[in-house]
């Protein structure tokens, strides 16, 4: 792993500092962590047997869009049944239930990512068993915004350089807080939480690598997806279904992900559910962006 200085504190959710701001992370410093960990067992749950998991999922999948790429009986035996495997450290559920009851959204987007990307991942990969492994990881790709302020997760205006800076730090943080909880570096879910904003042409961050795992892209068309249909505090309206499927097409056109994955997502999307390799995506870009979209838009600190 490349080495990456800490901008930030790395903290548990009991607050409970794990890094420092000022570290730099590399392995060697993350499996000292994970070692102050052995001999200390974690107690874990079934996923779907966790307080109102289930029940909220159903909702969401009864949601539009996902109604439509939910609406298959089968498809939905076929994920809830991947996700009755799953056992959770009772620290990652935690967080879960910290975000549910302060942050709506990020609870809800941690579980609709989650079975987009179940879903993805027996498209393109159908069932074997290194897929399995790596989709049952859980619901975990931000798991680091733990370790980002509220007022800065929530907040309305534009963010500041120093405020975006913060909010990238949850890549970093995912990944240490993963491989402490799960005491294993090297598994999938931390990978994901590391590398879900990074791209195929360099262009992403933390560490601006060329991205080349599909398991991650899927994840990251996952998240980009559900973003982009989700109202959010910098956003008043949701990007509607056409202009999001548009804007993570347009992300392909340029390189930052592959096609095929845009061919997927698109695929679940179709009533006659085609084959993804036959899937035709038209190049006629016709959606509306939503107004009033402060995404992206960073403000020097010396104009607040």
């Amino acid at each position: 792993m490349t080495t990456l200085k800490l901008t930030h504190n790395i903290f548990t959710l009991d607050n409970r500092q794990l890094l420092p701001a000022g570290t730099a992370v590399s392995n060697e410093v993350v499996e000292e962590l994970i070692s102050m960990r052995e001999g200390h067992s974690t107690k874990s749950s079934p996923f779907l047997k966790y307080r109102s998991i289930k029940d909220n999922i159903l909702l969401f999948f009864s949601q539009p869009p996902y109604d439509t790429i939910f609406a298959d009986e089968k498809r939905i035996s076929s994920i809830l049944n991947l996700m009755e495997q799953v056992n959770v450290p009772y620290p990652v559920l935690e967080i879960m239930d910290y975000f549910k009851l302060n942050d709506f959204y990020t609870y809800r987007h941690f579980l609709m990512v989650y079975a987009l990307l179940i879903l993805l991942a027996q498209n393109l990969m159908g069932n074997h068993n290194d897929m399995l492994t790596e989709v049952l990881a859980g619901p975990t790709h931000d798991l680091g915004k733990i370790c980002v302020p509220l007022n800065i997760l929530k907040k309305t205006d534009p963010l500041t350089r120093s405020e975006r800076l913060f909010l990238e730090h949850h890549t970093v943080a995912g990944y240490v807080l993963l491989s402490y909880h799960l005491q294993d570096s090297k598994n999938f879910s931390a990978k994901a939480a590391m590398e879900h904003h990074e791209r195929n042409d360099g262009s992403g961050y933390p560490r601006g690598i060329y991205l080349k795992d599909r398991m991650v892209e899927i994840v990251i068309v996952s998240d980009i997806y559900d973003a982009l249909l989700s109202p959010r505090p910098y956003r008043r309206l949701s990007y509607d279904n056409r202009t999001a499927l548009e804007e993570i097409s347009g992300m392909a056109e340029k390189g930052k992900i592959s096609w095929e994955i845009v061919q997927a997502i698109v695929a679940v999307n179709r009533k006659d559910r085609p084959h993804y390799s036959e899937c035709v995506i038209s190049s006629d870009k016709r959606g509306t962006s939503p107004p009033d979209n402060l995404y992206g838009i960073i403000l020097d600190e010396e104009t607040q």
